[in-house]
């Protein structure tokens, strides 16, 4: 088998988290969360362009798979959440 291949069937489907690749607000949410910087999810919204409750809604639905895939996405600050991805081990 090929070993190369094998390492990249593992992990997280990015095209899965990000959606269609079209659609560019979910683009700049998954970009984000990897660029190694914690965002909350006011500053994530800002960044897409769309409302908090959407980036909200986006994080909800989508950090179950990053988390499978083998990243840390959530961290806090006192009260304050804080999402980005970071690869775990």
């Amino acid at each position: 088998m090929d070993t190369q291949r094998a390492g990249r069937d593992r992990g997280v489907d990015l095209a899965g988290v990000a959606g269609p690749p079209a659609d560019g607000t979910r683009a700049a949410l998954c970009l984000a969360l990897f660029d190694g910087r914690a965002w909350t999810a006011t500053e994530l919204a800002r960044r897409a362009g769309i409302a908090r409750s959407t980036a909200t809604s986006y994080l909800n639905l989508n950090l179950n798979l990053l988390v499978n895939g083998g990243f840390r996405v959530e961290g806090r600050h006192g009260r304050t959440a804080l999402y980005g991805c970071q690869t775990v081990g």
